[in-house]
């Protein structure tokens, strides 16, 4: 009989999957109603803007680059938006411009980094200032949505009652299309397989003939894309933009990422296994709210420690399965 063995690749995504039912079942456990089909669905509706940006981060991780404008293209996108629809224009073209903005910015971060050849730390880094600046130049202070004819009909129409006091809003159906279409993209096409060769081996993906400089590009731009619709997202869901929100956001984007099963060096992991990242972020955050006496400090200090445990298991993968490799 032949023995069954695990395939490595597996297991930092089956972890990530393995804490989150672990999250999970101690909030059942320690308060009740916690396992309430609401409470679950609330961790989607509420992280769903940070969910769609996590997309974007995954996929440039998986070509060993980062992302740090998250945040502020988020943060732009959704004062840009706030503040044409209250200077009269339509929310549909204020939603168009902010995407086609976030889509060059991404396009633009992408060039600057394959052309150059400079760091994706650096050129991010740079960019997280320039745009959150933009957002502050578009308004210094926070603008609410009201009455907006096509955020209503979002509100009011996009929306699928499942039971008495349970909704599936359109925000989460946004989220759940673009996972999909993520997962598909990077798992079943061959943009998506060059991605996973670049951050494997860059030399070797370019000495095999893959457009590394096209395919790089692409992936910030698909980032800045996801960006600017979770900015998008964000609008909605506060009906308001402020250009002070999402701070530090890129670096939840990076631990959901991380938690997800993603190697930081790149290819490794899975754009799927950002799911479960974000809602065990969203698990730990929403179990200190139903305990009402932790500190909410206590979410970074509990997901430090997680991101640091899932680097230190990833680092122990990648050891094995170089062991493994030099043995045969």
């Amino acid at each position: 009989m032949k023995q069954f063995k695990f395939p490595m690749r597996y297991v930092p995504i089956s972890a990530t999957i393995l804490v989150f039912f672990i999250v999970y079942l101690i909030g059942i456990i320690c308060f009740d109603n916690f396992g309430s089909p609401k409470v679950f669905m609330n961790l989607f509706l509420n992280y769903a803007y940070l969910g769609i940006a996590v997309i974007g981060t995954a996929l440039v991780i998986l070509t060993g680059g980062i992302d740090l404008s998250v945040g502020s293209v988020i943060a732009f996108t959704s004062i840009l938006i706030a503040k044409m629809i209250n200077t009269g224009c339509n929310a549909l073209a204020a939603i168009a411009l902010a995407l086609v903005i976030g889509i060059l910015f991404g396009m633009l971060q992408g060039w600057l980094i394959h052309s150059f050849s400079l760091p994706p730390f650096l050129v991010t880094l740079a960019g997280m200032f320039f745009i959150r600046g933009c957002g502050f130049i578009v308004s210094e202070e926070s603008l609410s949505i009201q009455n907006d004819p096509v955020f209503s009909f979002i509100q009011d129409n996009l929306t699928i009652t499942l039971s008495k006091g349970l909704h599936l809003r359109f925000i989460v159906m946004l989220y759940v299309a673009v996972l999909i279409i993520a997962v598909i993209f990077s798992q079943r096409t061959r943009a998506g397989r060059s991605i996973y060769a670049i951050g494997d081996n860059e030399l070797a993906a370019t000495l095999m003939g893959i457009p590394v400089g096209r395919t790089k590009i692409m992936t910030y731009t698909i980032a800045g894309f996801c960006s600017a619709l979770a900015g998008v997202v964000y609008a909605i869901y506060l009906k308001a933009g402020n250009p002070l929100n999402c701070v530090g956001l890129e670096m939840d984007a990076i631990a959901a990422v991380v938690i997800g099963g993603t190697l930081l060096t790149g290819g490794v992991g899975y754009v799927f296994g950002s799911l479960f990242g974000v809602l065990v972020l969203g698990l730990i955050q929403t179990l200190i709210q139903f305990n009402g006496h932790i500190n909410s400090w206590w979410t970074r200090i509990i997901v430090g420690l997680l991101v640091l445990a899932f680097i230190f298991m990833q680092n122990l993968i990648t050891k094995i399965s170089k062991s493994k490799s030099k043995s045969h």
